[in-house]
């Protein structure tokens, strides 16, 4: 009778290990559902000729510059941490993947980005004081004409965002995925510039405007981005943008301008990123 209750105990205790030992598995094989990320990083931008249109009624003046070069101004190439960290061309990330598992998340996208118009001969072409002109000026700091989106052309995205696990080491310590991006928002433009006022000396004159940062149009962009995370928290990604910017109703002195240019960045960035959410299978 003793060996049987010694018997059944043995039978049960294996039943409960077993169980115990399997739920423990269970649990293990489960990772949280959501993941929250954020990045900064730095990037280089090239972009395409754009028409700038002037227009200020008050001063007779309805223009065009035509075809003109915008160039952009890195700052961090020059020495990243003689300055501030915001002041060379940076951008964030931050994103929430709804579901790890199937890879979709959605992501505040914000890119710091600097367009100057400077240091070129440009055609403007339309009316200026009152008369019709088509002509070349030499569109410098040194004649006193200048125009720059300086402190910022800066894109804001919202993105919807995918991701595809590439490989990983069997521990998960360090793997490689790819992101794929698109979105729409608004612009953000630091305006600073200094355009045409009067000629009644007999020489074109300047007249700067009070720079302010405004909303001041839309942009839509795409991205394709490499992520490789170490340690399941902290990754470093590069990625490829393009992005396409309507600038409307920019504040100038006594008018307004407007301006569309495509972009194409490269963007590197560090980030962290943190699981979150209730537990679910992988």
């Amino acid at each position: 009778m003793i060996n049987k209750k010694i018997a059944i105990g043995s039978i049960a205790t294996m039943i409960l290990l077993t169980a115990a030992f399997s739920a423990n598995a269970q649990t293990e094989k489960k990772k949280r559902k959501h993941e929250i990320y954020f990045s900064w990083g730095y990037n280089k931008e090239t972009y395409t000729n754009s028409n700038i249109r002037v227009n200020q009624p008050s001063l007779g003046n309805n223009y065009t510059w035509v075809n003109i070069n915008g160039q952009d101004h890195p700052g961090w190439d020059d020495g990243l941490f003689h300055k501030a960290l915001s002041i060379p061309q940076y951008n964030y990330r931050l994103g929430l993947f709804l579901n790890r598992k199937k890879g979709w998340a959605v992501e505040i996208n914000f890119d710091h980005t600097k367009f100057l118009f400077e240091d070129q001969t440009a055609r403007l072409n339309g009316t200026l004081h009152g008369r019709q002109v088509d002509t070349l000026i030499h569109f410098n700091n040194a004649n006193g004409y200048y125009y720059y989106l300086n402190n910022g052309a800066n894109f804001l995205l919202f993105n919807l965002v995918k991701r595809w696990n590439l490989m990983a080491d069997r521990s998960g310590n360090v793997k490689i995925d790819a992101l794929a991006k698109f979105g729409i928002g608004p612009v953000i433009p630091h305006v600073q510039d200094g355009f045409f006022l009067d000629s009644t000396s007999g020489v074109l004159q300047e007249k700067p405007n009070n720079p302010h940062f405004q909303l001041g149009g839309w942009n839509v962009g795409a991205e394709a981005a490499v992520r490789a995370t170490f340690g399941h928290y902290v990754y470093l990604e590069y990625s490829n943008k393009v992005d396409y910017a309507r600038y409307s109703g920019l504040k100038i002195y006594d008018g307004t301008a407007k301006q569309a240019f495509g972009t194409y960045e490269m963007i590197l960035s560090l980030g962290l990123t943190i699981p979150e959410g209730r537990r679910s299978e992988e």
